[in-house]
Parts: C-alpha cells; structure tokens; sequence
C-alpha cells in the first residue's frame, strides 16, 4: 500500500466515481490510476467500488472505510508538510479558499491583495460553490479554509471563526413601484412582487422563506443564482425585485436602488471555518489576520489548539470594515 494509492483512491471518490476526472486531478494517465486501484484491491483482498461494466457504479460498504482512514493518513501526511515548511520558514505552498461568488468577487479582495505583498510566492486558489458544498470542500481536504456565511448559529464541521456582520438589502430599477415608496419596506410589499435571489433562497430552512412564512405570506421567487452579479442582471432585465447582499451592491450601479431590509431580514454572519485537525502554515494565519483584523492572532491559535467553541469579541459590521455606506439611491 502506498501513499499515491490512497491519493488516487480520495481523487475517485472526490471525482463522482469518473476515473477520468480522477486522473486529471491527480495528473496521472487513466490506465495508471486503475491499476494502482486494482493493486489496493488485490492487497486489501476486497473491493472498493462497484463496478457496473468498465465504470464504478458506487463505493462499497469496506470502501467506505478505508476511504475514511485513508483521508485521515493523506491529512495527517499533509500536516507534516505543513509542520516542516512552517519550521523551514518557507514562504512558499498555495492557499485554497472554498467560498461563495459573493465573498470571492465583493470581500476577499482586499485580504488576497495584502497577502500577496507579504508572501509573493503563495499561491491563492479560490473554489467558488453553492452554501451547501464548501463545507464538504473542506471536510473532504479539497481546501485549506472555507468562507462562507449564516444566519444565527456558526457552521457546524470545523472551527467556525467569526470575521464580520453584513445585512441583505433589496434592490430595484429606479422605475420601480417600490422605488417610489416614501417609507420603509415591508414584507407584504415584497410578496407582491416577484424575487430575484440566491441559491440558497429555494431550500425549505432558508432565512429569507421562513421570514415571510413566520407572518403567513409566501415569497415568489422568479430566479435564483449564486452569482451576485447574475441577480442584478435579471433584477435590470426586469425579471423580478432582487434580495441581495449589501456589500454585492457597488458605486457603479447607479441604475439600482437600494431599499434597506434589515428591519425585514436578519444579520448574517461571515465567518472563516478551518478543519480542526489541521496544521496551518504561517501563511494562512496571515490571511485570516488580514481578512478579520479584530481577531488576535493568540486567540485564534488557542482556538486551533484546543478545537473548542470560544468567545470572540464583537464581530464588525462590513460597513465598519469598508468605510461609510455606499449611496447608491438617487
């Protein structure tokens, strides 16, 4: 058994079962990966997938297992090349985000920028996806940390630190009959009018659904997507009113109008999660320094150490981070 047949057999199950996505990640020919598997099999003495065919249908119950064991051995090797770079004081590795569209291209910026100052010869990697898969990304060793946001409790899975507060807001064409009100939004308001939201608006535990229900009214949304800048093209196509968040909304759209929500919706939480066996290089504890300033670094390395909910002094605003709020209403 070796290192590299552990690898190849993580890269299997991370590609859906499709040895040729596998081989490419790994970058390795697809006859070398299926023979370095078969040799697993044939040392283990069982299977590892179902095969239906030339192709793998499904990981098998011992597959299962060995799979679990074998991203334990791959983390803890990782670990080690952390360990010893950080003791080497290497300046060098690859950083990989998993996040939303809407942290990638709106918050992390600034935080990459100043990293890339100190430690020109990292590598910053961002894997933008959907709510529900960065922390899979993460779990699974795909990524080094992951940025992503809630509403209430932190993410469950790693250590979960918190980096700053943001409201979501509602956005319109200047012409629009909720443009013209001459006071505050209400939810009723809103149910008149079709949405224009984000992915996670379609699932049954979303924040913004179970506003509108708590008060008997059910939102109609029109279109969701996970890009930030998707909902203010078909909020502009004249698809629907869109609920978006507030740091998404920039200068230069001057053709929409911000209509405050944060009497309607509540606050969401931005937070960095990390997985709690990692070892971190010094690198990553400078991002997380850029990006939430108001963490001590002490702090964040007693979280690491003793992988245990903590009490975090209080979590900045984003408009407190970026400066005074953006006007964008004519």
């Amino acid at each position: 058994m070796t290192l590299t047949q552990l690898r190849y057999l993580v890269a299997i199950a991370d590609a859906g079962l499709n040895i040729t996505l596998a081989a490419e990640r790994v970058h390795a020919t697809q006859p070398g990966l299926s023979k370095q598997l078969r040799q697993l099999e044939d040392e283990l003495g069982f299977l590892l997938f179902v095969r239906k065919g030339k192709s793998l249908d499904a990981v098998t119950h011992a597959g299962q297992h060995v799979l679990a064991r074998a991203r334990t051995v791959l983390g803890e090797v990782g670990n080690i090349r952390s360990l010893a770079a950080n003791l080497r004081n290497e300046a060098r590795g690859e950083l990989r985000i998993a996040t939303t569209h809407t942290q990638a291209r709106f918050a992390l910026p600034t935080a990459i920028a100043a990293l890339n100052t100190l430690y020109p010869e990292v590598s910053v990697h961002l894997q933008p996806a959907r709510d529900a898969e960065i922390l899979a990304q993460l779990e699974a060793g795909r990524a080094d940390l992951a940025v992503i946001s809630t509403v209430g409790a932190p993410p469950s899975g790693g250590i979960a630190l918190p980096a700053y507060r943001w409201q979501r807001l509602i956005v319109a064409p200047q012409g629009h009959p909720l443009a013209a009100l001459k006071r505050p939004l209400t939810l009723d308001d809103l149910a008149a009018h079709p949405l224009v939201s984000y992915d996670s608006s379609r699932r049954p535990e979303s924040s913004l659904r179970r506003a509108f229900e708590a008060v008997g009214l059910h939102p109609q949304i029109a279109m969701t997507a996970g890009d930030a800048d998707l909902i203010k093209t078909y909020v502009r196509a004249g698809l629907g009113v869109g609920v978006l968040a507030e740091m998404a909304l920039q200068a230069e759209d001057t053709d929409l109008r911000r209509l405050p929500a944060e009497h309607l919706l509540p606050a969401c939480t931005t937070w960095l999660v990390l997985r709690r066996d990692a070892v971190l290089r010094e690198y990553v504890l400078e991002f997380i320094a850029r990006f939430a300033p108001h963490l001590d670094r002490r702090d964040v390395a007693r979280a690491l150490a003793d992988a245990e909910p903590r009490d975090w002094p209080a979590v900045p605003h984003w408009r407190e981070r970026s400066g005074p709020t953006l006007s964008v209403a004519a």
